[in-house]
């Protein structure tokens, strides 16, 4: 838990402060006391006997009894500094805004871990250091601005970074949006973005808590604390939108298979986050667009009546909104014919309601009205409404701020002349405090993020992982005896097929051999066609070393030869030659996050298109096929052309055993299956390569 201390602390001081409001230690004493915090403020500055107002000590021994503590002095001070606070001064609270840490050097990391010792001692709260600083309702100790409207209902930001901070809550504010807290939490030496998301689900209380989150993360230590706190808080009613930014492709590794190639660790997040219910975003614009979305009441349908006095927005709302899922329905029937005789000659109403540049304030009112009790069709507006520079539009905005507050259903407005009716949108924003969506397609792109964002998936796990095996009918003891036997490295095919039998996924009957006799004696056994491959070098098509459709002895006898003499091969495995549609499925371990499942169709779509849906581990099948419904090729499994349909229920089925398996076996590192085979009989592994690492 959060120390009391930092969070509402009845005494602060600032060391290093100053009178200079251009340096930190001076700007947050001016934004500490023109915050709403009540309690003793102190300085600290060997130099001066007064700075702002405040009586300032000459060193830290001279000061009281402090409940928080804001250094703005440099590194090298800071350690004894904040071990005489917290071993003589009762200090709970530290917020270290100095820089000159573990960012910077090794010297820097061991100055910090002295500090993390002195505050974990007397179970303290560290913000810090490196940072801009924390604000909340109670006080601002930070110094960096602008100071947002506080509200205890307002957006909790929580930031990797001060300076995305900063313009976060610019764009924020112009619009609009309040802030409940900002904690930018610097180098995370104690507590990071996990752990303050774990607080807000611990000390969430429905009455008073604020219920929209915003995140900026540059890096994920903690992913099962932050899938755990998120899933909590977003099932209590809350709702969290985050950056998770740093994953560009240059990052990503060297793979030696197509699991490998297709995953990285954004794709890990975009699978956590998808898990979570976060809202992933990928630009200060629209970050503060979805969570000022999350300030209006939920849209609970798809359905969006878009009203204005200017048709080329709305045609652009109409189309970024029908053209990603989300439905702009036509309005018509008696109650449609009614509103239109109330507006001017030339107005519409089949949606978008178009009421006309002359369109008035009363008209505007009615038009809600009428979308609020009578079109039952209508799920939320977006009310367009600019102005040409010839009129005013107080009262207008007046209306629109009244329905906003009284009708049940969300009303987004977008007030896009921010020149001509300055003053009229300001006091829309400021006085009357409602948010503002300046250009129509930002809210539209921030809608159509939220509808695709998936609920939690609820993971209820038994007590044991025995028992989730047993549920998938996987067998738990006899995959432990395969991997304890095996040594790091790929398996080879005989533990391979050991494991997809123990985890119950269906194979295709093959035999290794090293002869031609036994393998003539088994092409007699199955039947033709079959397949020839060659053992021992990894990439087998590379090689030459995969023929297909082989039909008679003859070629049996000559392709077997052949492959023989490619170098690294040590054997041949024949497989009875399978027909249907091909699919793929991988697992890839993914440090800290666990194990990603992907799937997908096999071939063209996943060596060219890479059309592979990603879900981490452990997945329950509602999950699965929610994803497979997302692959860009799904009408396939739904049968074209005359092709087969396949049997999503049974692949997805595969994926959660797939799932299991990497419960029961963490040492797996990365499986490709692929391709599996999906006929009128069921779906079959064709090949499969596992690779396990072992601590």
């Amino acid at each position: 838990m959060i120390n009391p201390k930092l969070l509402n602390p009845q005494s602060i001081v600032v060391i290093g402060a100053s009178k200079d409001l251009t340096k930190p230690g001076g700007k947050v004493l001016k934004n500490l006391l023109n915050s709403n915090f009540g309690g003793k403020i102190f300085a600290v500055n060997p130099k001066e006997t007064e700075i702002q107002g405040v009586k300032c000590y000459a060193q830290i021994d001279d000061l009281p009894q402090v409940d928080c503590a804001i250094l703005a002095v440099a590194a090298k001070y800071c350690p004894s500094a904040v071990e005489t606070l917290a071993e003589r001064k009762d200090t709970g609270g530290f917020i270290i805004l100095s820089a000159g840490f573990s960012e910077e050097n090794a010297d820097g990391a061991a100055l910090e871990r002295r500090i993390v010792k002195a505050v974990n001692a007397v179970n303290g709260s560290l913000i810090g250091p490196n940072c801009t600083g924390f604000l909340n309702t109670n006080y601002c100790g930070a110094f960096d601005a602008p100071i947002p409207p506080l509200d205890p209902r307002g957006v909790e930001f929580i930031t990797g970074s001060g300076a995305t901070a900063v313009f976060i809550k610019e764009y924020g504010i112009s619009n609009g949006l309040t802030f409940s807290s900002v904690w930018a939490v610097g180098n995370s030496a104690q507590m990071g973005i996990e752990d303050v998301l774990e607080h807000l689900d611990l000390t969430f209380d429905p009455a008073t808590s604020s219920r929209t989150i915003m995140l900026y993360m540059e890096t994920i230590r903690e992913p099962q604390k932050l899938l755990q706190s998120a899933v909590s808080l977003i099932n209590k009613g809350c709702r969290i939108a985050a950056i998770k930014s740093g994953n560009s492709a240059a990052g990503s590794r060297a793979a030696s298979s197509h699991t490998g190639a297709l995953t990285s660790s954004d794709a890990a997040v975009d699978a956590l986050f998808r898990k979570a219910g976060i809202a992933r975003c990928h630009s200060r614009e629209e970050l503060t667009a979805v969570c000022s979305v999350f300030m209006f009441p939920e849209l609970r349908g798809n359905n969006i009546a878009i009203i204005t006095h200017a048709g080329g927005p709305a045609v652009m709302l109409t189309d970024v909104l029908s053209g990603n899922g989300l439905q702009v329905p036509h309005i018509e029937g008696t109650k449609a014919e009614d509103l239109l005789q109330k507006l001017f000659a030339g107005s519409s109403v089949g949606n978008p309601i178009d009421f006309l540049a002359t369109g008035t304030a009363e008209q505007l009112g009615t038009i809600i009205d009428y979308c609020q009790n009578e079109f039952q069709n209508i799920d939320a507006m977006a009310v367009i409404y600019g102005s040409p520079g010839l009129f005013p539009n107080w009262e207008v905005y007046r209306v629109l701020d009244e329905k906003i507050k009284t009708c049940s259903k969300p009303i987004f407005p977008v007030l896009p002349s921010i020149i001509n009716v300055k003053d009229e949108i300001q006091d829309f924003i400021f006085n009357k405090k409602n948010i503002n969506f300046p250009e129509e397609c930002v809210l539209g792109n921030a809608l159509v993020k939220i509808a695709h964002t998936p609920k939690p998936q609820i993971r209820v796990l038994p007590p044991s992982i025995c028992d989730e095996q047993a549920i998938r009918g996987v067998q738990f003891d006899k995959i432990r005896e395969i991997i304890e036997g095996a040594e790091s490295g790929y398996l080879k095919n005989a533990h391979i097929a050991a494991l997809l039998d123990a985890a119950g996924i269906g194979r295709k009957p093959e035999i290794v051999v090293d002869n031609i006799e036994e393998a003539i004696d088994f092409v007699r056994k199955i039947g033709f066609p079959v397949v020839l491959k060659v053992v021992g070098p990894l990439h087998k098509s590379d090689v030459g070393g995969v023929v297909l459709n082989v039909n008679d002895e003859t070629t049996v006898r000559k392709e077997f030869a052949r492959l023989m003499q490619i170098p690294d091969t040590y054997a041949v495995e024949i497989d009875k030659m399978l027909f249907g549609a091909e699919l793929f499925a991988g697992v890839k371990r993914e440090l800290p996050f666990g194990h990603l499942l992907l799937f997908g169709l096999g071939g063209i779509f996943v060596e060219i298109m890479n059309d592979v849906q990603t879900v981490l581990a452990p997945a329950c099948k509602d999950e699965i096929l929610s994803m497979i419904k997302r692959l860009r090729g799904y009408r396939i499994f739904q049968g074209v052309r005359g092709q087969s349909p396949v049997n999503e229920h049974l692949f997805a089925e595969i994926i959660a055993q797939l799932s299991a398996l990497t419960q029961a076996a963490p040492e797996i590192a990365e499986m490709d299956l692929n391709p599996l085979i999906a006929n009128s009989q069921g779906i079959t592994v064709v090949d499969a390569r596992i690779r396990i690492e072992k601590k």
